[in-house]
């Protein structure tokens, strides 16, 4: 068994600029010419054949590091540079062209090899379909088989659709890690759901194994950021580490037309934008995904892409503000 199936990623910038990186582009370096571990590594899981509706999620990864040209390291709002912070990039893992598990057992053992390498650097995938959350939690618990995971999930959707109907798919992957005993349902946070796109037998089998459902209008109630902080500190008395799965369907369909299974009535940049600054803030969160970003569906503007970097962005500013506060 190889330890890792990561490669180099099909885009890259040429020439970054360690010196005086003043672009995202010029500041994120690959992890190979990094002489100290990075603070924050991200990886790219380029599947979506795994998707319940057509995706060309598979593409999100390396419009991800295309945009990068088009955001400066300093944040305007906070007065702060990022280009101090560490990132790493560990390339893209190599997907089999036709068989989904082996893909997936690639991810789970990418991400198990980068947890135990760097045990003290933060990770974040970049997919891909919502499957790879369950492979890359696998990862996290064979790297850390003694620590407790929680899961702050930012969705519209539950995803406990049944994998003995759907397979391992993009509906499936939080029943997944509860059926495995991975992750307990007790330490599972989904904000986001709304609506009409949760059907009641998905919803009871939640509650059966007391997932927390804080549907969108709740959050609003009591704040989304005041939501999101409540839920970080009450998970993180109860876990050893969180991993925070951001599905881009969270947001309103009008903000993100290029997301296969987007709705109308869920969140607004805004809201995720400034939920992220507090989840990248906090201690307890060492890894993030960001997944369902199909670059193939986005307008001419490559609006949905932009929105995608935009909340990376935030996040990474959220680490930084944490080290500093």
């Amino acid at each position: 068994m190889r330890e890792h199936w990561l490669v180099q990623p099909e885009w890259l910038w040429n020439q970054p600029n360690k010196h005086d990186p003043t672009y995202v582009h010029e500041w994120v370096q690959s992890i190979h010419t990094m002489n100290t571990p990075p603070e924050l590594l991200i990886y790219g899981a380029p599947l979506s054949r795994s998707s319940i509706s057509v995706s060309g999620a598979s593409l999100y990864p390396m419009e991800f590091r295309r945009i990068w040209k088009g955001f400066a390291t300093y944040n305007i709002e906070k007065n702060i540079d990022l280009s101090s912070f560490l990132v790493g990039d560990a390339g893209d893992i190599s997907m089999h062209t036709t068989d989904i598990s082996l893909s997936h057992d690639r991810i789970k053992q990418s991400t198990t090899f980068l947890c135990s390498k760097y045990p003290y650097t933060r990770t974040c995938m970049i997919g891909g379909d919502h499957s790879t959350t369950a492979c890359a939690v696998r990862g996290i618990q064979q790297a850390f088989p003694d620590e407790t995971i929680g899961i702050l999930q930012l969705d519209t959707h539950l995803d406990v659709r049944d994998p003995k109907i759907m397979g391992p798919s993009n509906g499936t992957p939080i029943r997944q890690l509860i059926e495995e005993n991975i992750v307990k349902g007790e330490n599972i946070v989904n904000i986001g759901p709304h609506g009409y796109y949760n059907a009641k037998p998905l919803v009871d089998f939640a509650n059966k194994h007391h997932i927390k459902i804080i549907t969108l209008k709740t959050a609003r109630k009591a704040g989304v950021i005041q939501t999101v902080l409540h839920t970080l500190k009450t998970l993180s008395e109860k876990v050893d580490r969180i991993y925070v799965t951001v599905d881009l369907d969270v947001l309103d369909i009008s903000f993100a037309p290029g997301v296969p299974a987007s709705t109308p009535g869920g969140m607004t940049t805004e809201e995720l934008f400034d939920s992220l600054l507090e989840i990248g803030s906090h201690a307890a969160v060492q890894h993030i995904d960001f997944v369902c970003l199909d670059p193939s569906k986005d307008t001419p503007v490559n609006e949905t892409v932009k929105i995608g970097g935009y909340a990376w962005m935030q996040f990474v500013t959220g680490c930084v503000l944490g080290k500093i506060s």
